[in-house]
């Protein structure tokens, strides 16, 4: 199904070296010689795959090269495309790791779930993850819908959470997908749980710019957007969390080598929501590739 764009071994001239030794018979009490837990060293080749989607490459990159830094031969299967796709694919064992979003995976395995906090979300993916799978430490980057507003209109009003847009004396308004009016996360619920009373607009693929020119008060606006470090827009706290949390997490094959979970779980402890739409400016703004955007925060990051 797949093409793979690129395997590559790291750590070659060590690879190299060793070789040399073997074909030279070498016996000596040399340390090179000795076996070693390096995690690198076994043959076994990672299939790291990813969506046709700009970030979730990005983060599938930042695996890659972690795990190439780490001495792991790596072959990269991105840009597969949603999950009816790849799923298959990942359950079989054929990819060994996917970038994956903790709400959105529990959904589409399990579409009577009712966790939304990320602590919750996470522990009901790992239940209903079929067998021979993992999910690793999730990172507290998110892409995930949010209750957006000016920061002007959040400083007007003394907004900090969805519950404050009840002190909002003018009529409010949140843009949205059609869909989202549906959504257990939609203004039925912000009325329920926060009391706010909300009109509902269906501004799809406009709803940034309705934001932008005042058309509307609210945006759904996925929290991972460019937006939010390119325009002067906040998302307000969701305390209740009516929002299903969709923090990233690693899915992985158990056969995964050792030392490899250790490589992808120091990515996640740094991995934040600031800087996972930062990466994503440099994707969308600077038009930076993927792979020079992994490399430069893995450096960045001690990585």
């Amino acid at each position: 199904m797949f093409t793979a764009r690129k395997s590559r071994l790291a750590l070659a001239g060590g690879v190299s070296l060793a070789a040399a030794l073997v074909l030279a018979g070498c016996t000596s009490s040399n340390p090179l010689d000795a076996p070693t837990d390096d995690a690198g060293s076994g043959d076994e080749t990672i299939v790291i795959g990813s969506q046709a989607y700009y970030s979730n490459e990005i983060i599938a990159e930042i695996y890659s090269q972690a795990l190439e830094g780490a001495g792991f031969t790596v072959d990269e299967q991105f840009n597969i495309g949603q999950r009816d796709a790849y799923m298959p694919d990942v359950e079989s064992g054929a990819i060994d790791v996917f970038p994956e979003y903790t709400g959105n995976l529990l959904e589409y395995l399990d579409k009577d779930a009712t966790a939304t906090s990320p602590d919750d979300v996470y522990e009901a993916l790992k239940e209903a993850l079929p067998d021979g799978l993992t999910a690793l430490d999730y990172a507290e980057a998110s892409d995930q819908d949010t209750y957006t507003v000016l920061k002007s209109f959040a400083d007007e009003n003394g907004l900090t959470s969805i519950s404050d847009l009840s002190k909002v004396t003018t009529p409010v308004t949140i843009g949205a997908a059609p869909e989202f009016e549906q959504r257990p996360y939609g203004p039925a619920a912000a009325k329920e749980v926060y009391g706010v009373d909300l009109g509902f607009s269906a501004t799809g693929p406009t709803t940034l710019e309705s934001l932008l020119a005042g058309e509307i008060q609210v945006a759904d606006i996925y929290s991972a957007d460019p937006a939010f470090q390119t325009e002067d827009i906040v998302a307000l706290e969701d305390p209740e969390n009516i929002i299903l949390a969709s923090n990233v997490v690693p899915i992985v094959s158990d056969d995964l080598p050792d030392g490899a979970a250790d490589v992808i779980n120091a990515i996640s402890a740094k991995l934040t929501a600031d800087e996972l739409v930062a990466l994503n400016v440099q994707s969308t703004v600077d038009q930076k590739s993927a792979s020079d955007i992994a490399k430069k925060w893995l450096a960045d990051n001690d990585l």
